[in-house]
């Protein structure tokens, strides 16, 4: 499977997420769903600062495709922020990092299963 098709089918597809990346944790963007751009010091905060500096991001928040997220947690294990009715999970696998953001009326734990259960499964397969 491509790494497109894991944001169109495995994330988007669901109903649940909005727009989602994935990252690897070397940089550059692996797939991102359409429309979802992320700046090069986007991708930086995700990929050098978010899992390395978490007081930095849980200060600052986190910008993504030009829209700033508040951190309501970051961690070695995951970053979530929140704004209004949207919010992102960002969450490490092995090799790469998925990025992915839902919107009312889907609930952060909606949306939590299902961006971990792809983590999960990235994770089984070592990338």
């Amino acid at each position: 499977m491509s790494w497109q098709a894991y944001v169109d089918d495995q994330l988007v597809a669901t109903g649940k997420i909005t727009k989602a990346a994935i990252l690897g944790k070397q940089g550059g963007v692996w797939a991102a769903s359409s429309g979802y751009n992320l700046s090069q010091a986007e991708q930086d905060a995700v990929v050098k600062t978010a899992f390395t500096q978490p007081d930095q991001v849980r200060a600052n928040g986190i910008t993504l495709n030009g829209f700033k997220f508040m951190t309501l947690r970051a961690d070695a294990d995951e970053v979530i922020g929140r704004k209004g009715e949207r919010g992102v999970f960002i969450i490490p696998t092995n090799q790469a990092i998925l990025v992915a953001e839902y919107d009312a009326p889907t609930s952060a734990g909606e949306a939590n299963v299902v961006v971990a259960k792809l983590a999960d499964y990235l994770k089984s397969v070592n990338y």
